[in-house]
C-alpha cells in the first residue's frame, strides 16, 4: 500500500512539509510506504472550465503547460492521499488550490478516480485561519466519496519559522494520531476487500435553484 502526499507550500522544507513527514512517519511506523509530491512552488494553472476533460474522458486536462496530466496518474494509483497546505489569507495556498481544482474536476468528469480511496489534509499555519483553511480541503474529499481519516483535534498544527511546529506538542500529537489512524484505515479497506462490497456508484443528479 502507498500513500501520496501533497506538498502545497512553496517552500519544500517549511512547516507543511515538516507536518506531512510527521504523518508519514506514522504511517512508515505502521507499515504503510509514502512519497511527498512537492507542487507548491510549480506554476500550476487555474482551471479555464473548459469541459474538456468531460467530454473526452481521457482522465486528461486540456492544459499542457505543467506537470498535472502526470501528476494524476501518480494520485489515481495511490491508495491513500494527504493533502498539505499553508494558510494565506486564512484559505488554501493559490497553487494548491489550482492543482485541486483540476486534480479533482478530472477525477470527477471520469467516473471519480479518487473514489473511496483513504484521504486525510493537514494545514500549517502561524496564528489563526487554520480551522477555515482544513474545512476547504475536506470539501474536495468529501465531495470525492473518499474516506476521511481523523485525529483526535483538528489537523492543524502551529509554527512561523520553518522547524518550529515541531514545538506544537499538541500538534505533533494530532499528525501522529492521524498517520495511524489512517494506516488503520487502509488496512481495513485491505482486509475486507474479498469480503465486503463497496456500494455501487451513483449518477450524479445536479438540482440546479435558478432554472
Amino acid at each position: 500500500m502507498k500513500v501520496i502526499a501533497i506538498n502545497g507550500s512553496p517552500k519544500k522544507d517549511g512547516n507543511t512539509s515538516h507536518a506531512i513527514k510527521m504523518v508519514c512517519d506514522a504511517l512508515l511506523a505502521e507499515g504503510i510506504e509514502s512519497e511527498i509530491l512537492h507542487i507548491g512552488h510549480k506554476p500550476v494553472h487555474g482551471c479555464m472550465a473548459c469541459g474538456k476533460c468531460a467530454e473526452n474522458r481521457d482522465e486528461k486536462c486540456s492544459i499542457h503547460t505543467d506537470d498535472l496530466n502526470q501528476w494524476i496518474q501518480v494520485v489515481k494509483a495511490a491508495d491513500g492521499i494527504i493533502l498539505g497546505s499553508p494558510v494565506y489569507y486564512s484559505g488554501i495556498a493559490g497553487t494548491m488550490k489550482c492543482f485541486l481544482d483540476r486534480l479533482f474536476y478530472v477525477s470527477g468528469a471520469n467516473g471519480n478516480l479518487l473514489r473511496h480511496k483513504v484521504a486525510a489534509a493537514v494545514v500549517a499555519v502561524r496564528r489563526t485561519g487554520g480551522s477555515s483553511t482544513l474545512d476547504g480541503l475536506y470539501h474536495y474529499l468529501t465531495y470525492a466519496e473518499m474516506v476521511v481519516a481523523t485525529a483526535n483535534y483538528w489537523n492543524v498544527i502551529h509554527g512561523r519559522n520553518p522547524g518550529e511546529v515541531v514545538q506544537d506538542g499538541e500538534g505533533v500529537q494530532v499528525m501522529n494520531v492521524l498517520g495511524k489512524n489512517m494506516a488503520w484505515l487502509l488496512k481495513m479497506k485491505a482486509a475486507t476487500a474479498a469480503t465486503i462490497q463497496p456500494p455501487s456508484a451513483q449518477k450524479k443528479v445536479f438540482t440546479n435553484f435558478i432554472r
